[in-house]
């Protein structure tokens, strides 16, 4: 790593051998993305006793355009499944007992090197197709949670969020900023795979005396996603 990887453990007894683990997981991360530059790893045991056997483990990565998270945070919904079968409640508990912090690591670490790989597909792809790229304009932007919507040439709404947007420049974008973006089809409909802004140097200047549009006119409405009017 390009970094020291950060390692934190709560209620869960540390040792040589688990953070042995982490780090050779983390080393793992850099064959599918050579950019990364911090890692932090969270392995916890919460203290709640209808959890007191499940580890949760949170990942964060630091990269060149934003920062991938994962919170890994087994269920007994998901245990139910491991066992393949719902006959009672009771044998999902036993599996239970079988779930082991290394598990979680593990897991955790592969639901990242996901997230690396579509991660670094988006990134390729900007630079492979711009020929592909559409222009717009951003028309609604909640910086707190990292995520917005496009309005394209002819009318239409197409969320993206920060990782999508290319060089870093989330923090740059306001209302009305105009960018190049790559659409794709996503679970709740089109949604942009990388966003690049047009003339960044000059928009940055211009969003340093902007406010970026209010949180409540960008609106995920019940499995479609819309721009709610502003209220006048």
């Amino acid at each position: 790593m390009l970094l020291p990887v950060q390692v934190t453990f709560r209620n869960v007894m540390t040792t040589p051998k688990l953070e042995k683990l982490v780090h050779s997981e983390a080393a793992k991360l850099e064959r599918f993305y050579d950019r990364i530059s911090s890692c932090r790893v969270i392995v916890e045991r919460p203290q709640r006793p209808t959890s007191s056997k499940l580890y949760h483990v949170r990942i964060d990565l630091g990269l060149p355009q934003g920062e991938l998270v994962v919170k890994h945070a087994p269920t007994l919904h998901g245990t139910l499944k491991d066992t393949e079968t719902e006959r009672s409640r009771k044998e999902a508990e036993s599996v239970l007992v079988h779930k082991t912090p290394e598990r979680a690591i593990r897991e955790a670490f592969a639901e990242m090197k996901r997230q690396l790989q579509d991660y670094r597909r988006r990134q390729e792809g900007a630079v492979k197709s711009p020929e592909h790229a559409d222009e717009g304009i951003v028309a609604a932007l909640v910086p707190d949670e990292g995520y917005g919507f496009l309005e394209t040439a002819d009318g239409r709404q197409v969320y993206f969020n920060q990782a999508s947007v290319l060089d870093g420049h989330f923090d740059r974008l306001r209302a009305g900023s105009k960018v190049r973006f790559v659409q794709e089809m996503g679970e709740k409909g089109p949604q942009a795979s990388t966003v690049k802004l047009v003339h960044a140097r000059k928009q940055g200047r211009t969003a340093a005396g902007a406010k970026p549009m209010p949180r409540k006119l960008a609106i995920v409405a019940r499995g479609k996603r819309r721009i709610a009017p502003a209220k006048s």
